[in-house]
Formats: structure tokens, C-alpha cells, sequence
């Protein structure tokens, strides 16, 4: 039996191949792809860095010492650097947590206010809020303060939960087994099952 060879797909980067092969060439590989990705991108590519990077780094030739840029950040590694308690970062991540918040201050002041919030959570220091609300408020960040003025709509019922060991936890819990259990009964009870129980009883 003869294997034919795996016919190649069609890929967004054809177009702009010639490019980034001259680009190579002209500076003897000495060109981070990060910053080859921006130009065609700001020459009509729309595909992702990681699609550059594999192509360059299988096709064009590679120079000895030469070490490629890192991948831009996702925003998913950011978020997290931000919303997860600093002691349970590693020393890298710390680092790459402060140069972010370095360059961007209102992502700055927006992880501030998210670990000032965490905290009352944690700590249960409700009496904190109206002061968290106020600089949440002036900080006039879209989402934050839009979420900080919602909260002056129910304002006692989140300065309790913020302040109290109660909370509706184990009902709601309890209530989603419940509906959990009727969405996979559902349907099993038959015509013949029934008339079988009607018959018992």
C-alpha cells in the first residue's frame, strides 16, 4: 500500500512568508519574532504570534547564541497575577507581576482595589466598604467602579455578608443537588413504572 504524502493546508501566513524570510535574511536572524509579528500585523495578518514563531523557527535557518523573544503575556497569566493572593506567586511571577503594574498604572490602582476588596472578604472588616466604595468610585475604572456603585443598591446586605460568618452557602448547595438530581431522573419514570407504583399503592 502506497502512503501518499499529507497534502499541506492553506495557512494565513502564506502571503506574508516572503516578508518575514527577507526580514531573516537581512539581519542575519538577529530579529525577535515578537517584533515580526507587529509588522505584518500592521501589514494585514491576523493570525497569532505562536503561528510566526513556529514557522520561523522550523523553516528559516537559526543563529548560533540567538535566542528568541519570549511570547507576549495572555491575558489570562495577567488575571491571575492579579486576583491570586501575592504570598502564593512564585518569585517569577512576582516579577512579572510588578513590571506589568509598572508600566500600566490604573491596572495598578484597579489590582489595589481588587485586594483591598478581597481582603474585607477574608477578613470580614465590612465596616470598610463605604471607604472601598468611594475610592473604588473616583478611581473611575469601567468596571470596578461600575461594579462599587451597584453595591451602594443593596448596601446593608453586602456590609453584613462582609461582616458575618453567615452565609447561604450550604442551602444553595443543597438546592443544585436537587436540581441536579430532577436533570437526570428526568424522563426515566415511565408509563409501565408508574402504573406499577399506582398499583402497589
Amino acid at each position: 500500500m502506497v502512503k501518499g504524502r499529507k497534502r499541506q493546508l492553506p495557512s494565513k501566513l502564506d502571503p506574508f512568508k516572503p516578508y518575514l524570510a527577507d526580514r531573516w535574511a537581512e539581519t542575519d536572524g538577529h530579529v525577535t519574532i515578537l517584533g515580526l509579528h507587529r509588522e505584518i500585523t500592521a501589514r494585514g495578518f491576523r493570525g497569532h504570534y505562536s503561528t510566526v514563531r513556529d514557522w520561523i523557527r522550523r523553516d528559516l535557518p537559526q543563529q548560533e547564541g540567538f535566542t528568541p523573544a519570549p511570547p507576549p503575556l495572555s491575558i489570562r497569566q495577567v488575571t491571575g497575577w492579579l486576583t491570586r493572593h501575592p504570598a502564593t506567586l512564585t518569585e517569577e511571577e512576582k516579577l512579572h507581576r510588578k513590571a506589568v503594574l509598572d508600566r500600566c498604572p490604573k491596572l495598578a490602582s484597579a489590582a489595589e482595589l481588587t485586594s483591598s476588596f478581597a481582603e474585607m472578604l477574608t477578613t470580614l472588616s465590612g465596616d470598610r466598604l463605604p471607604e472601598w466604595i468611594t475610592e473604588a468610585t473616583d478611581a473611575n475604572l469601567p468596571g470596578i467602579s461600575s461594579f462599587a456603585v451597584g453595591l451602594n443598591s443593596d448596601l446593608e446586605a453586602v456590609t453584613a455578608r462582609l461582616t458575618t460568618d453567615w452565609n447561604s452557602g450550604p442551602v444553595e448547595g443543597a438546592v443544585n443537588r436537587i436540581k441536579m438530581l430532577k436533570r437526570q431522573m428526568f424522563g426515566r419514570a415511565g408509563f409501565a413504572l408508574l402504573r406499577k407504583r399506582v398499583l402497589l399503592a
